[in-house]
C-alpha cells in the first residue's frame, strides 16, 4: 500500500479509503442489504492487512450502526493511533426541528454523538456532509473551529456542494481565521466527470486533499451494462444517475480489463488514481475481492493511450450529488 499527505496536511492516508456505508445494522435506517457486525468485521481486517488506514463513515449511515460497527471493529484490531477515522454531519438523525443540518446546536451535538458510537475521544477528519442551505456558514465554520479547538476533530473537510460555495467556505475561514477545510469527499468516476470543470482545479490550487465517493459509480464500470445486481435494482437515486450514453465508456473499460488480464475494477479505480490531483478514492466492500481489486488498482498505471479511450466517450451530465 502506498500513503499520501491529506491535501496541504501532514496527515498520511492509504490511497485507499474504506467506505463504511456498507456496514450496519439492516434493520436500522433505510439500508436492508447493509452487513451486520459479525458480517462486517471481516473486511475490517481484510483493509488492515493490506496496508489501508483510512476509514470513512457517517452519522446518518444506518441511523448510526455504521458508525458502532466501524469503531467496534477497527478498536478490536488494532490501536487507535494507527487508523484515520473520518465520519460526517448533517443528514437527519431524528425527527423534528434540529434534528439535521449544520447549526451550532447540531453539530455541536451530533459530533459527541458520532464519538459515543465510534467509542473514541476524536475524529481525524469530520466532515460536512453536504452544504446547509437553511444555515449560515459562518456559523457552521466557527462551531467546527471551536470542535477542533476542543480536541474533539483533528481536521475537517467537505463533501459534495457548488465550487463557489467551497470557495466561500475558504476564504471565510482565512477571513476569520477558522480551521480551513483541508480535503473535499466529491462524486467523480469515469462516468462522472463534471468535477472536472471547477471543483479539481480549485483543489488543486488550494492544496486541498480529494476523497471522492462513488469512484466505480455505484457498480457499474465493474460489470457489462446489462449485468444487474440486488443492490443496483433497488437502488432509486442511482437509476437516473447514468444512461445508455454512458455504455461505450463501460466497454472501453471491460476492453481494457481484459487486455491487461486484470478486471474493469482495477481500470476504472486505477484511472482516478491517474489524477494527480486525487488523494484516496474511497471504496465499498461487501465480498472479499472488492478490496483485492481496490488494493491491486494502486499499482496499475494506465498508458496515455489507455486513458484516452476511457476517457474519448464522456457525455456531459447534469449536476447532481450536491443535496
Amino acid at each position: 500500500m502506498d500513503y499520501i499527505n491529506l491535501g496541504n496536511t501532514g496527515l498520511q492516508v492509504s490511497r485507499i479509503c474504506l467506505g463504511c456505508m456498507s456496514y450496519g445494522e439492516p434493520t436500522r435506517g433505510n439500508q436492508p442489504w447493509s452487513l451486520d457486525k459479525e458480517s462486517a468485521l471481516p473486511f475490517f481486517r481484510q483493509a488492515l492487512d493490506a496496508g489501508i488506514n483510512f476509514f470513512d463513515t457517517a452519522n446518518v449511515y444506518s441511523a448510526g450502526s455504521s458508525e458502532e460497527i466501524t469503531g467496534e471493529a477497527l478498536l478490536s484490531l488494532v490501536s487507535r493511533e494507527e487508523v484515520v477515522i473520518a465520519s460526517k454531519v448533517n443528514g437527519r438523525m431524528r425527527p423534528g426541528a434540529n434534528g439535521e443540518g449544520l447549526s451550532r446546536k447540531a453539530i455541536l451535538s451530533e459530533i459527541d454523538n458520532s464519538l459515543r458510537r465510534l467509542g473514541t475521544d476524536y475524529l481525524d477528519l469530520y466532515q460536512i456532509h453536504r452544504w446547509d442551505y437553511n444555515t449560515p456558514i459562518e456559523e457552521t465554520l466557527e462551531a467546527l473551529h471551536d470542535v477542533v479547538k476542543a480536541g474533539k476533530v483533528r481536521y475537517i473537510g467537505a463533501s459534495s456542494m457548488h465550487a463557489w460555495q467551497f470557495t466561500k467556505a475558504l476564504y471565510l475561514a482565512d477571513l476569520h481565521g477558522w480551521t480551513r477545510f483541508v480535503s473535499m469527499q466529491n462524486y467523480y468516476n469515469l462516468l462522472y466527470r463534471e468535477e472536472e470543470r471547477e471543483m479539481l482545479a480549485l483543489c488543486e490550487d488550494q492544496g486541498i486533499g480529494v476523497i471522492p465517493w462513488s469512484p466505480l459509480a455505484r457498480g457499474r464500470l465493474t460489470r457489462p451494462w446489462s449485468e444487474q445486481t440486488a443492490r443496483s435494482q433497488a437502488d432509486e437515486f442511482g437509476r437516473n444517475l447514468y444512461s445508455d450514453a454512458d455504455k461505450p465508456i463501460v466497454d472501453a473499460v471491460i476492453e481494457i480489463a481484459n487486455e491487461r488480464g486484470t478486471t474493469p475494477a482495477q481500470v476504472a479505480l486505477a484511472w482516478v488514481l491517474s489524477k494527480s490531483v486525487i488523494t484516496s478514492p474511497i471504496v465499498g466492500a461487501t465480498k472479499s475481492h472488492h478490496l483485492t481489486d481496490a488494493v491491486a488498482a494502486v499499482d496499475l498505471k494506465l498508458e496515455d493511450s489507455e486513458i484516452e479511450r476511457l476517457e474519448s466517450g464522456y457525455q456531459p451530465h447534469r449536476v447532481v450529488g450536491f443535496r
